[in-house]
């Protein structure tokens, strides 16, 4: 019996390209052969963006809509339904990520940091997607 694949993991946004260029500065995936940034700002923005894993066995895409309403977990009024893991090999890796999330513009939503078995923090991505960075 044949099953599908996941190929795409696929954001809702109302700035495609602000979220995308967020997720390839943080994973370091490049964009779709032609789903680059516009040469002049006289090109219109394109409405699907993909960004690829260097290995071309996942993408990530950006689904440009008219509005989303963030997640507020932890907070229960609007769940986060599904969200990103990712994961580094050390605490001080942990860290230093931290630090580049914040810079990309995510938001912290929880830290775990100190949890001797799995530490791990959540952010939120400038559109209100969550996304883990745990070690492990």
């Amino acid at each position: 019996m044949s099953v599908p694949k996941l190929r795409s993991f696929v954001l809702d946004t109302t700035d495609a390209r602000r979220l995308a260029e967020f997720y390839r500065h943080l994973l370091g995936l490049e964009y779709r052969p032609g789903d680059e940034p516009p040469a002049s700002s006289d090109e219109p923005e394109k409405e699907w963006l993909v960004l690829l894993a260097d290995d071309g066995s996942w993408q990530l895409a950006f689904q440009q809509t008219d509005g989303i309403t963030p997640t507020t977990w932890p907070d229960d009024a609007v769940p986060q339904q599904m969200h990103l893991d990712t994961a580094v090999d050390s605490k001080a890796e942990l860290d230093r990520q931290h630090e580049r999330v914040l810079s990309l513009g995510g938001t912290l939503r929880f830290d775990r940091s100190d949890d001797p078995e799995e530490p791990l923090r959540v952010y939120a991505d400038p559109d209100g997607h969550t996304f883990c960075i745990f070690v492990g």
